[in-house]
């Protein structure tokens, strides 16, 4: 969580950073079919929802989304 806080105050007016507890949403994980945590969903404006399951270190996520930005 706190990379994630990091990441969203780097990447602010790029990228919009929304963190769910499952626990407390789980009609939410449903619908989105989250099974393993943490799973990152990135929802572009266009194009394709991505996926990834798992954590990711602070070069990778940035890395992850300089290239979903890109497209």
């Amino acid at each position: 969580a706190p990379l994630l806080d990091e990441v969203a105050d780097e990447y602010a007016g790029k990228v919009d950073i929304y963190k769910v507890n499952v626990d407390d949403e789980e009609e939410l994980a449903a619908q989105f079919s989250i099974r393993s945590i943490p799973t990152l969903i990135f929802i572009p404006s266009k194009g394709e929802p991505y996926r990834r399951m798992g954590a990711l270190s602070r070069d990778e996520l940035k890395r992850l989304l300089d290239e979903l930005i890109a497209k």
